[in-house]
């Protein structure tokens, strides 16, 4: 299945190369990954939802198999990035799925790209601010430097940094290749270089919009997050008018790849309802 899921279409973007996949039959579903994820990740909730959707997904511009060459691959940039996408797949009002920057992509290409959505699911998104870590915040001031670590200190400090995501540990497989995408082919650059460019300042321009939304919204969180705390979820879900709220027991922010099945139990039923 891992490379069954692997993006392999080429969509041109801003000059640089955007990998897509799409996967199963039925109305059309988009899933969109966070950071310092890719598609990869969501291979587990692409092959359960295939089933009854076509699914869409991509890795965002410096991530994954897409173009890592220098440039913006801000929140600012992603949703004009998830807008083009979605007008090149020919889909006006798609189900979509977003965790962690994705949601927030989501979020923010439904409120100011004026993107309609049947439903939206949000998986432990980045949506409400302050957020941003201390080693963003070192990154963000020192990123030359970071990029100029030796390789072996690279991939010693990306470990570090997403096993904290985890609230279990990782197959050892599944961890070697979540790290690659940021160990080779220019990647240890592009991994300092999208903390580097991450801002709240993306998340404050629609947060005071998230009264406005009427589509139906769920929102599922991972009770042991130590990224995004379970009381930011709480707080988004009173933001929203009408949205549904899950948590989700023994996982971490990267529920994804932790308790795929539960997510799968929670979302099939809002999107079918």
């Amino acid at each position: 299945m891992i490379e069954n899921i692997k993006p392999t279409n080429t969509f041109e973007f801003d000059g640089r190369s955007v990998l897509y996949g799409k996967f199963g039959k039925g109305p059309a579903l988009v899933i969109v990954h966070g950071t310092p994820w890719s598609s990869f990740n969501l291979r587990h909730l692409i092959k359960k939802l295939s089933q009854e959707y076509t699914v869409y997904y991509y890795d965002l511009l410096g991530y994954g198999c897409s173009s890592k060459a220098l440039g913006d691959v801000s929140l600012g940039m992603q949703n004009r990035l998830l807008k083009a996408l979605l007008e090149y797949w020919n889909l006006d009002n798609p189900f979509v799925i977003g965790h962690d920057f994705g949601g927030a992509i989501v979020l923010r290409t439904h409120l100011l790209n004026n993107q309609d959505f049947k439903k939206i699911v949000l998986i432990d998104p980045v949506a409400v601010s302050p957020w941003g870590s201390p080693f963003f915040k070192h990154v963000n001031k020192f990123e030359e430097a970071f990029a100029g670590v030796p390789d072996y200190i690279h991939e010693s400090i990306i470990q570090a940094y997403v096993k904290t995501a985890i609230y279990k540990p990782l197959e050892e497989e599944v961890l070697n290749k979540t790290l690659s995408f940021w160990t080779k082919d220019g990647g240890k650059e592009a991994f300092y270089r999208q903390i580097a460019q991450a801002d709240s300042k993306y998340t404050d321009e629609v947060q005071s919009l998230y009264h406005t939304i009427k589509v139906p919204v769920e929102i599922i969180w991972g009770k042991e997050d130590s990224w995004i705390p379970l009381e930011k979820g709480k707080e988004l879900h009173k933001m929203i008018p009408n949205s549904v709220f899950h948590i989700i027991d023994d996982a971490g922010h990267l529920i994804i790849e932790e308790k795929p099945d539960e997510l799968i139990e929670k979302i099939l039923p809002f999107l079918q309802k």
